[in-house]
């Protein structure tokens, strides 16, 4: 009967000690470490955030149910003329799965088309329709003004050098 108190004793302290210890264990879990790596403070994720404000802008003011790599591929296509399908994801900065929708979709649309190329007869060009033109040019003056509001944060000066820094980085 006395071992059996002296144990109860025993093990009784034994908890009693271990609850602050297991108090100051939980509460070291729940705090979280200091960590150099902060993602507020990282590029990719300011980029995605900025990226996601230009989107909800172009998205609230292009009108004409234009994606952004939509609008890539006809602006590019005023620029260059016809090209291939993958010169055209190149200079878009689109891979072949990508481009192939983007041009599948507006060709749906009749805003782009596709021909064989006559100096390679194994490759199709891809050219803008008469629409395709025509909505390209009237959304131009749209997209001008939705990089313009993108930028709006910043003055002149900033804008410039923000443009440059960004190109460094492609």
């Amino acid at each position: 009967m006395a071992k059996t108190a002296a144990l109860k004793r025993s093990t009784k302290a034994t908890k009693a000690a271990s609850k602050p210890a297991a108090k100051a264990a939980a509460k070291a879990a729940a705090k979280p470490a200091k960590s150099t790596y902060v993602l507020d403070d990282q590029i990719g994720f300011i980029l995605r955030q900025v990226w996601q404000r230009h989107t909800m802008i172009f998205a609230r003011d292009i009108g004409s149910n234009l994606t952004p790599t939509q609008w890539a591929a006809l602006s590019k296509l005023v620029e260059t003329g016809p090209c291939s399908q993958n010169q055209l994801g190149r200079l878009t900065a689109m891979d072949v799965a990508t481009i192939k929708g983007v041009i599948d979709r507006l060709t749906a649309r009749g805003l782009t088309e596709t021909s064989a190329d006559p100096q390679d007869g194994r490759r199709l060009l891809v050219s803008l329709t008469r629409a395709g033109q025509q909505l390209a040019e009237k959304t131009a003056p749209l997209a001008l003004a939705i990089s313009k509001e993108t930028l709006a944060p910043l003055d002149a000066k900033e804008r410039e050098t923000l443009l440059s820094l960004l190109s460094r980085l492609r």
